[in-house]
């Protein structure tokens, strides 16, 4: 172990380290509070639209001016256009875990830093996904209506069916949700890469790459193993007890930033209440979620009086993904399909108002003079 120079400091992970000022969104995760650029997410989510959210997000960032209705627009026409990749889509392709094949129709579209280029970056996501989960089920994909919104139209292809309008107020108010969450991992990745001055591509493809990891956006879908594992309310408290007396964590507690409940699981839990009360998804497993989220807590709450893990974003997107027909393995796109507005928005203000992002390292091996010494005694 070699020793850190002194009068240099440094926190593992960059805790605590402010990396950017930004207009886009602020996590205060002591009171379970997420505002995104000026508003609530308790007052966004359930009333505004993913194309409400990129109007938000990107307003001020380009020089083309942009509306609700020219986005909407805009997003349907690009849908269209993408929709001529899939024919690029082998069996390598195919092969691939859905975000990593979304990840290589991604790197088709050409880079840039204008309006076009966000769009259609936006739109390509609600079209590979659905078209790349079809034909790895082996059914054709299906087409994109450019008359529809992102969320209508995303579950259209996915399913084949045209979705009720609580299932599109459901997939907007995930959408919205997971639309931007200060400077994590895939966003502050996104940023990095924009700092040397390469286009929204290439932000958005190095922010897939990071999401993608199971510390950051791996976790939806091993809360559906564990309600399948627990099976009935009676099983809860001892199938958990049984789980964390092992050493193993819950999947959908304690969230890092969050010091309570994390803002999103509400949002989230509405929306899929909704789903429930149309028959979307079953009274029983919402009750058995609940009563899973309820116990859960309890215990983690005795076992650790000095740390609150309560339930976070994952718990409900899992539920409610799985209720409006996507497979628990593509969730991680799922996710992206919010998140790439969040990421665009924060590489453009990164290419606008910020700098090449260059932080230290603290070299802790050896000198020259101590390899010399090292070498001798041998």
């Amino acid at each position: 172990m070699f020793p850190v120079k002194e009068n240099v400091m440094m926190k593992n992970g960059l805790e605590d380290v402010v990396a950017a000022e930004t207009v886009l969104s602020d996590v205060d995760g002591e009171a379970g509070r997420l505002i995104i650029r000026g508003a609530s997410l308790d007052d966004l989510a359930g009333s505004a639209t993913f194309e409400d959210t990129a109007l938000r997000l990107w307003d001020g960032f380009f020089e083309e001016p942009m509306s609700a209705a020219t986005l909407k627009t805009a997003l349907g026409r690009a849908r269209a256009e993408v929709f001529a990749h899939i024919g690029a889509v082998d069996e390598a392709i195919l092969s691939l875990p859905p975000v990593d094949a979304l990840r290589a129709l991604l790197a088709r579209l050409p880079d840039g830093d204008d309006l076009r280029t966000a769009v259609r970056l936006a739109a390509a996501t609600a079209v590979f996904l659905p078209a790349l989960l079809r034909l790895q089920q082996n059914r054709l994909p299906i087409a994109p209506d450019a008359t529809l919104s992102q969320a209508a139209d995303t579950l259209r292809m996915l399913t084949g069916t045209t979705p009720s309008p609580a299932q599109i107020a459901a997939l907007d108010a995930y959408l919205v949700t997971i639309c931007d969450h200060g400077l994590n991992a895939s966003t502050f990745t996104s940023r990095v890469v924009a700092s040397t001055g390469a286009g929204l591509a290439s932000s958005v493809l190095a922010a897939l790459s990071a999401l993608k990891g199971p510390l950051h956006g791996g976790a939806p879908g091993p809360v559906l193993d564990m309600l399948d594992e627990i099976g009935t309310e009676s099983s809860a408290e001892t199938w958990l007890r049984e789980t964390l007396g092992r050493g193993e964590r819950l999947m959908g507690f304690g969230h890092r930033i969050y010091k309570v409940r994390d803002p999103r699981a509400d949002a989230l839990k509405a929306a899929l209440q909704r789903l429930a009360e149309e028959g979307t998804v079953t009274l029983s497993r919402v009750k058995l979620a609940e009563v899973v989220e309820r116990v859960a807590v309890a215990i983690l709450r005795e076992r650790k009086p000095d740390r609150r893990l309560d339930v976070n974003v994952e718990f409900y997107t899992a539920l409610l993904l799985d209720a409006l027909g996507f497979p628990r393995e593509s969730f991680t796109g799922v996710f992206a399909l919010g998140r790439t507005v969040g990421w665009i928005a924060h590489a453009r203000e990164q290419a606008m108002n910020g700098r090449l992002i260059r932080p230290r390292s603290v070299y802790v091996g050896p000198q020259p003079d101590q390899q010399r010494s090292l070498q001798r005694a041998v």
